[in-house]
């Protein structure tokens, strides 16, 4: 009897070592996925109906989307195994391995975030479902037509935090801190142009002179005048054109941050830099895939698997000055 049992427990934990690596792939590849995500910017996506902030990070491994209409936030990643089964069931007509269908995704959708005046080979339309967002897209592939639906549920609340709340205040600290030595800066010229006026030198130009900054005055005046121009959300465009940047090299700081922790061996701080839920986890992974849009096969027939896309390092660009 005790011979049968440990011959038992022998086979299941032979079981688990089989498997086991592939859950951990499995687990590797999904974080990737959400790494990458957090670390795109967001882009207008103008459709039909309305116009949608879209973020999307998409690699021969599966596909990560987020989508807002700055009153919801819908999310949807997928692996491989899902692409394949969902491709099966919308493009009856087409066989073709996971990876080709995700570039093909890939290169529908990365002119249309890049470029909302671009257009697009595919027509993009959404629908609401109780509180489903699909978004779908009509394209053509090899000649024959090509189905895509994406399947956005609502976000969780550590989703919403991770892409928006969090990056937004690092954002205003960030700008804070830069209105800061700007000020600093203005006071350093104040006393540079009053040295040159003491030793005597003079203005070639009347309509050069200014006067001392005053902080105050300043910061009363932007906020009686300027504010409520500036401050306008809208659709959310002003955000997308002239802030992503500065969202990006946050996004990429607090994975870097985490990375850190989790190299030094503190889960507490790097949980509370980036939150490890089933939708809101980081890989140590600081690049970004670039997929090129891929040579499909004919119809009917199946092609080897794609290689995985060159990585590439996104540069950090200089911070542009809040009232530039």
């Amino acid at each position: 009897m005790s011979g049968m049992v440990k011959g038992g427990l022998e086979r299941k934990k032979e079981k688990v070592e089989i498997h086991w690596p592939q859950a951990q792939q499995h687990l590797l590849q999904m974080e990737d996925l959400e790494q990458g995500l957090l670390m795109q910017p967001w882009a207008c996506l103008q459709l039909a109906e309305e116009s949608l902030l879209a973020k999307a990070h998409i690699t021969t491994q599966g596909y990560a989307l987020l989508v807002s209409d700055l009153q919801q936030v819908w999310h949807e990643q997928v692996d491989a195994s899902v692409v394949s089964q969902r491709a099966k069931e919308l493009n009856k007509r087409l066989t073709a391995p996971p990876a080709a269908f995700l570039s093909r995704l890939d290169a529908l959708l990365r002119p249309l975030l890049k470029d909302t005046a671009c257009p697009s080979e595919a027509t993009f339309s959404c629908d609401r479902v109780a509180d489903t967002l699909v978004l779908r897209v009509r394209s053509e592939l090899a000649g024959l037509p090509f189905y895509w639906d994406f399947h956005c549920i609502l976000a969780s609340p550590s989703l919403v935090s991770q892409h928006l709340i969090r990056p937004l205040m690092g954002m205003s600290l960030a700008l804070q801190h830069q209105v800061r030595e700007l000020v600093t800066l203005l006071h350093m010229k104040d006393l540079e142009l009053q040295d040159y006026r003491e030793s005597g030198a003079t203005l070639s130009r009347d309509r050069l002179k200014t006067e001392p900054f005053e902080e105050n005055f300043f910061l009363e005046q932007f906020m009686a005048e300027k504010l409520p121009e500036t401050c306008g959300v809208g659709d959310g465009r002003p955000f997308v054109m002239n802030l992503q940047s500065l969202y990006v090299a946050v996004t990429r700081q607090a994975v870097q941050e985490a990375q850190r922790h989790q190299d030094t061996g503190d889960p507490q701080t790097a949980h509370s830099t980036c939150p490890q839920e089933t939708d809101g986890q980081l890989l140590n992974q600081q690049e970004q895939p670039v997929p090129s849009e891929p040579s499909l096969p004919e119809p009917t027939e199946t092609s080897g698997p794609l290689q995985r896309p060159q990585l590439s390092k996104v540069k950090r660009k200089k911070l542009k000055g809040l009232f530039s």
